[in-house]
């Protein structure tokens, strides 16, 4: 059985960003001119910090180092967070995402831009936005109903705190 590079990295590299009390999310390979860049993507249900990138970040320099896993040749590793238009792939991303406004692409068609509101092991219950003075309607959501999801980046929403003092 062959298992890929990325697969390889991940089984070496993940106890290592666990230790660190991260989730390693996502591993590429890609080559830039002649060198490679090894990008590793971290997160957490509370985030991560710059201090966490820089440990884990040379926790996983250190064991590259020590092995062969990149071969040989020269790379670069960059460490460092989904960001903030993530992709929702996992169960923990969709809870990481409660109470964010998200792009759903659904496998029956069609799109649907919603506010995850609770998660649970079948499905997401979400706020779509009223429009036009309209309020906002509640829909349940399958996880087989979606296609593809991603986090979407909101400049002029107001926070708890600003609610609870309008309230």
């Amino acid at each position: 059985m062959s298992t890929t590079q990325s697969e390889r990295l991940r089984e070496l590299l993940e106890p290592l960003v666990a230790s660190q009390g991260l989730d390693l999310e996502e591993i590429t390979v890609d080559s830039v001119g002649r060198k490679r860049v090894l990008s590793v993507v971290v997160d957490s249900d509370d985030g991560a910090d710059l201090d966490q990138i820089a440990d884990v970040s040379r926790a996983l320099s250190a064991k590259l180092d020590e092995t062969d896993a990149m071969g040989e040749g020269e790379y670069t590793l960059e460490v460092g967070t989904p960001g903030a238009e993530r992709a929702l792939t996992e169960h923990r991303h969709y809870v990481r995402a409660t109470e964010r406004l998200v792009r759903f692409q659904l496998t029956e068609g069609g799109e649907l831009v919603a506010r995850i509101v609770a998660v649970d092991d079948e499905g997401l219950d979400v706020e779509v936005p009223g429009v036009k003075g309209r309020k906002a309607t509640a829909r349940r959501i399958a996880f087989g109903d979606v296609d593809k999801a991603r986090v979407q980046v909101e400049f002029n929403r107001k926070d708890k705190n600003e609610k609870e003092e309008e309230a």
